[in-house]
């Protein structure tokens, strides 16, 4: 007698009814336990068997063909955890009409890659960007209902997916899998190029790396004005208060060329017009004092005059990089940048520190 690891078909292959939409709903809430028993070497197979088991004790009145179907359904499985409930119907559909067991078997390895492109896509590299982005800058702000408007978005989507893909792709059976493999590129593209987009403006918002390195660059003089009230009598000691080397003028009431400040009294006579009469014997004087300053050439000013954000850019592609040509994994680009931002938080003094 065959074992049953080596049957083709099953003993009774009547099909039966179709599910109830109770078994239907029941197993699309079982299927987010799909990975509590994950292990490396069946991955989620043991939360698929869970998952599917009310439909298949409802299909298989037959004990032997129960446990033939259980356990060509505990082989090696593993899928995106949030489109699990298509393939759930899709296998069901084919276990109801009692098609044979390889073929089962094919379709749902089958299934595996062009699901977990399509999730990833989808949830990985649009969804949670897009939420993420926009809850963050929301909790960044100060806003609690940011990260509880990420929870309720992202379960919301996944939840509707479950239910909505479990009922489709049970009703359509086969038919659900051409509709997939139609249309499965384009989206996964699609997808792809919008999840790229957004990474990409999160790198402009979400990038707050800086480069704070500033070159000394000598110093500039410039005459800063300042006012003082003082007795009428005493103006005209603020006409040259100081002057330095060359007889040039370092305070007093001048121009910011060091000329004196004149102008006409209401008579058309000549008068100071740095100075303005309060009228009780006191005088408002405004007089100009040369400041030496110091120039510097910020870094961070010129790089962001040739292209705003453009270190965090360089940081983006530099991972890119490695990703892309140099085989790192996320665990080394992670210990990367937490190196580099240690080393340029401290020793170097690159970063601007988050202490102020």
């Amino acid at each position: 007698m065959a074992s049953k690891e080596e049957l083709t078909h099953y003993s009774n292959l009547e099909p039966t009814a179709d599910l109830d939409q109770k078994t239907l709903n029941k197993m699309a809430w079982r299927s987010c336990f799909l990975q509590a028993s994950f292990n490396y070497e069946r991955m989620q197979a043991s939360g698929w068997l869970y998952s599917i088991l009310p439909g298949l004790e409802k299909i298989h009145t037959d004990k032997e063909d129960l446990a033939t179907s259980m356990t060509h359904n505990m082989e090696f499985f593993n899928i995106h955890p949030f489109l699990v409930t298509f393939a759930m119907g899709l296998i069901l559909s084919m276990e109801q009409k009692k098609v044979d067991i390889p073929t089962i078997r094919a379709v749902r390895v089958s299934l595996m890659g062009p699901l977990g492109g399509i999730g990833d896509a989808l949830f990985w590299m649009t969804l949670v960007p897009i939420t993420a982005g926009i809850c963050s800058n929301m909790a960044i702000s100060g806003n609690i209902f940011g990260p509880i408007l990420f929870l309720l978005i992202f379960n919301a989507v996944q939840f509707a997916l479950r239910f909505g893909l479990m009922n489709w792709s049970y009703k359509l059976g086969m038919n659900a899998l051409d509709s997939l493999m139609e249309h499965m590129q384009a989206f996964t593209r699609a997808a792809s190029i919008l999840g790229v987009f957004i990474v990409g403006c999160l790198t402009v918002t979400m990038g707050g790396t800086q480069i704070k390195a500033v070159i000394p660059n000598g110093t500039t003089q410039a005459y800063v004005a300042h006012v003082a009230t003082v007795p009428t009598d005493k103006v005209d000691s603020f006409k040259v208060i100081s002057k330095g080397d060359k007889d040039v003028t370092l305070s007093g009431m001048v121009d910011a060329n060091g000329e004196p400040l004149v102008g006409t009294d209401a008579s058309g006579q000549p008068a100071t017009a740095g100075v303005k009469d309060l009228g009780n014997g006191t005088s408002e004087v405004t007089y100009m004092e040369m400041v030496e300053s110091p120039v510097n050439i910020d870094i961070a000013n010129i790089l962001d005059s040739i292209c705003p954000k453009l270190v965090p850019l360089s940081i983006v592609m530099l991972l890119y990089f490695l990703f892309a040509k140099k085989n790192f994994t996320p665990i080394k680009a992670i210990c990367l940048i937490l190196l580099i931002g240690i080393l340029g938080a401290g020793p170097f003094g690159l970063w601007p520190s988050i202490w102020g």
